[in-house]
């Protein structure tokens, strides 16, 4: 036999996750019998938040109903009708289309595939979400990020925007909440990216997979609400706002006018049925879950508070990290005064266990440094950890 070496896809060579990516190096540590605090990925469930009951009893019913074949592509009809409500509520009246999918990571991948071909172009925030660059890597697209404006509490640069626009691009992103910076899109700063997304014929692709955990009595408008003529598509799911991302249930609204975006909708309802559906028996928890209880929120909202809170009163006082507090979501980005924040993480993991994720893995104005937190875990295991991040920046600081 002469067997050669099988050579992957060129197409996978620059993607990249960061906040999985830096779980390598935490095993490893770990391994060493240190005490680990991990702050890096946004999974509600190994902290102490619980599926909430409206979601869990529908999907175990359905299971021993025996729903347990394939679902409609798009999803099952309770699911669909719930989530229309949903954005009904939130101001989206102009719905195209429903599609439930398997996590929002996939309706978001199956939008950008149906709309993106190789050398096309999105804008995407920076620091913005890995899930997308990954998928632009994917798709052998043209990186084309604009940044968000930390001195105006991380709002979209609307100027910048305006500038990356070419001949290949075909839909701009917007994550509000943010992740990873937990910061909101004011309702002034979405009317401008409308009007951007009009005159340029832009898909907006807006998700919104945090947009029941808002802070301080903010308000979250819906961009979908604010035009009925913009090409957009409006994500969330269960997996944040319910407490239950290993459910994989998530969803895409398409709102606009049919004549403009019908082609583009049946292009996704192929992709649809081409992978047969998401996880039937699971989908029986959308509708409980946005019609049901949402006492969840309350305490949920409450929690994240107070931890955001508390790590603003210990990192926001340190000499040297800058904090923009968040409003939303469970996730801040602080800026640190440090040649490499990549180099910096890995050395706070190997001396301290604590694991956050380098800002460069988010993207962000060349030139800054940051790392992104999550404010998930307990008040007793967030003050170890920033204590902890708060002695060994001072004493990196000294050695630089």
């Amino acid at each position: 036999m002469n067997l050669k070496n099988i050579k992957p896809a060129d197409r996978t060579e620059n993607v990249r996750y960061a906040i999985r990516d830096i779980i390598s190096l935490a095993n490893e540590v770990a391994k060493t019998g240190k005490e680990m605090y991990y702050l890096n990925i946004g999974d509600p469930n190994i902290y102490d938040h619980e599926t909430p009951a409206t979601v869990l009893f529908p999907s175990i019913q359905a299971l021993i109903n025996n729903k347990n074949g394939y679902a409609p592509s798009n999803g099952i009809k309770s699911a669909i009708d719930a989530i229309e409500r949903d954005a009904n509520k939130k101001g989206i009246h102009n719905i195209l289309d429903i599609f439930v999918t398997t996590g929002a990571s996939e309706a978001i991948e199956m939008s950008l595939t149906a709309l993106l071909d190789r050398g096309d172009n999105f804008l995407m925030p920076s620091p913005g979400y890995p899930l997308y660059i990954a998928v632009e890597s994917k798709l052998e697209c043209v990186p084309n990020p604009y940044y968000l404006n930390e001195e105006n509490n991380w709002q979209p640069d609307i100027e910048d925007i305006k500038s990356k626009i070419n001949s290949r691009t075909k839909a701009i992103v917007l994550i509000n909440p943010n992740n990873p910076t937990g910061s909101i899109t004011s309702k002034e700063t979405l009317l401008q990216i409308i009007d951007i997304a009009l005159e340029h014929n832009l898909v907006i692709i807006a998700d919104e997979i945090y947009d029941k955990l808002i802070f301080d009595d903010n308000i979250l408008t819906s961009i979908a609400s604010l035009n009925t003529d913009v090409s957009c598509i409006t994500f969330s799911g269960l997996s944040k706002n319910y407490i239950a991302p290993g459910y994989r249930i998530g969803w895409g609204v398409v709102s606009g006018r049919q004549e403009i975006m019908g082609d583009y909708v049946e292009a996704i309802n192929k992709l649809s049925r081409a992978r047969v559906s998401s996880n039937h028996p699971l989908q029986w928890a959308v509708a409980s879950a946005l019609e049901g209880d949402q006492s969840h929120l309350h305490l949920m909202i409450s929690k994240l508070e107070r931890r955001r809170n508390l790590m603003v009163d210990i990192l926001g006082k340190i000499d040297g990290i800058d904090l923009v507090q968040p409003q939303g979501a469970f996730y801040a980005f602080p800026s640190i005064k440090v040649d490499n924040d990549s180099k910096f993480v890995t050395e706070l993991i190997k001396t301290t266990g604590v694991v956050v994720v380098p800002g460069s893995g988010f993207g962000q104005k060349p030139g800054t440094n940051h790392f992104r937190i999550v404010t998930l875990p307990t008040e007793d295991i967030l003050e170890k950890a920033f204590s902890l991040i708060a002695e060994f920046y001072t004493d990196y600081k000294q050695r630089m």
